[in-house]
């Protein structure tokens, strides 16, 4: 037992480490550099509205938790912000002036986080890991939890006695924190903003390990996992189908086509480009993403232009929508799928391209051979066309090579691959 947790230990921190940081980067969150250990999972609550900054763009990550703090966010991960209340407050501590008045009662109907038993809730009483772990066991569903799990941990023996069974349950989940020790829970310290976001993001994250009590009508919930495999090379092939939307993740790669024709001479910087789904976009089993003649629009970035030595003309562009067949709209932030997101014609046009000089020149070389050769004496033609082929055809080898490279040209219909650099989400 210890050694499968150990394993999964280690698996789960180093999973932990190498979150894709494209949605981190995505929040501007202003005391919270890209490198800070809960980067990640702060900019996901943060963009969920599960948790907010100041005025200023400030999260405050090691800042302490109250109860009260930590119960507004639950009710927005859950979907229950709104939640009617009916049910008289029996806290003495609690004015109907209190601005978190609704909400402490909403928790209290729903029997998130309880009061006291001398009737106070004490909302402003800071939270401490093994209390907020308690509250992640209570509103998950039910399972064995073998409690020697703890002894993977130096500090098992400080948690308090009460607490055991609901840590167990919520290791075994994978809804947790140990920063910075992962040989520590440290149940005992106040938990701070930073740890509230882990923990709020991991529940979010297996939302379908809550009790079906506990969530609102509304909250988004994930019904399958699907994939989409039109490159194998994709960094990314999965597909999430909730009761609300259909969401590609980013590192998806999706296969389009020009609706005319483009010429990198004629293109420049803010022109729009169009593209279409000449078939359906569909994941392998069997959800279509984008129904066949959905248009992608984008804009070119930047055209450079061919240069000497056989350098290619290059094209950027951004694909940021898509007009599905319905009328419907979607936003999309993808790039073309090569080399430093750069359209360009392939290595077998440029070798096309100096073959061609190579051999047309060639063919001067053996023409001028002919001439020499048959002038002073036609019976040395023969040699005349083994001295002028190679020497025409070497210099037409480095004539290509150095001649301006090709300018990038795609016919009506011609396909290209794009990379989804953000999710793209697709309504119900």
């Amino acid at each position: 037992m210890k050694k499968l947790f150990a394993g999964l230990m280690a698996f789960s921190l180093m999973a932990w480490n190498v979150l894709p940081v494209l949605a981190a980067d995505s929040v501007k969150i202003m005391d919270v550099s890209k490198d800070y250990w809960a980067r990640a999972e702060i900019a996901e609550v943060v963009s969920d509205n599960i948790m907010t900054l100041d005025g200023a763009g400030n999260f405050y990550p090691e800042d302490t938790v109250q109860r009260v703090e930590f119960v507004k966010s639950l009710l927005k991960l859950l979907s229950n912000d709104n939640l009617n209340v009916n049910i008289k407050n029996i806290f003495t501590d609690v004015a109907t002036s209190n601005p978190d008045y609704s909400d402490i009662l909403r928790s209290q109907q729903l029997g998130l986080v309880y009061g006291y038993p001398d009737r106070t809730f004490k909302p402003q009483k800071v939270m401490t890991r093994a209390e907020v772990q308690s509250v992640i066991s209570h509103i998950t569903k039910d399972g064995s939890a073998d409690t020697s799990i703890l002894n993977y941990f130096d500090d098992a023996n400080q948690v308090p006695a009460w607490a055991v069974r609901p840590y167990a349950k919520s290791l075994a989940y994978g809804i947790y924190v140990n920063y910075p020790n992962a040989k520590e829970l440290r149940p005992n310290d106040d938990l701070t903003r930073a740890e509230a976001a882990v923990l709020l993001a991991r529940l979010k994250d297996k939302i379908g390990l809550v009790k079906e009590e506990y969530i609102g009508p509304d909250l988004e919930k994930v019904i399958a996992i699907e994939h989409l495999n039109m490159k194998k090379n994709a960094p990314n092939h999965s597909v999430k189908i909730t009761n609300k939307r259909n969401i590609i993740l980013s590192g998806n790669v999706l296969e389009v086509s020009f609706t005319d024709k483009f010429r990198s001479e004629a293109a420049s910087a803010g022109q729009v480009v169009k593209f279409i789904a000449p078939q359906d976009i569909c994941t392998d089993e069997g959800t279509v993403l984008f129904p066949a003649n959905s248009v992608f629009t984008g804009e070119v970035l930047e055209v450079v232009p061919q240069k000497w030595f056989n350098k290619n003309a290059r094209v950027y562009i951004q694909l940021n929508e898509v007009c599905l067949p319905s009328g419907k709209t979607v936003d999309l932030n993808a790039k073309p799928f090569y080399r430093n997101y750069a359209l360009k014609e392939g290595p077998w046009m440029t070798a096309g391209k100096v073959a061609l000089w190579t051999v047309g020149l060639g063919a001067v070389g053996t023409g001028a051979g002919v001439g020499f050769a048959f002038i002073p004496n036609p019976a040395k033609i023969g040699t005349g066309i083994a001295i002028g082929t190679p020497i025409g055809a070497g210099v037409g080898l480095i004539t290509g090579l150095v001649t301006p490279g090709l300018k990038y040209h795609a016919k009506a219909g011609e396909q290209i691959y794009v990379i989804l650099c953000d999710d793209a989400s697709i309504t119900k």
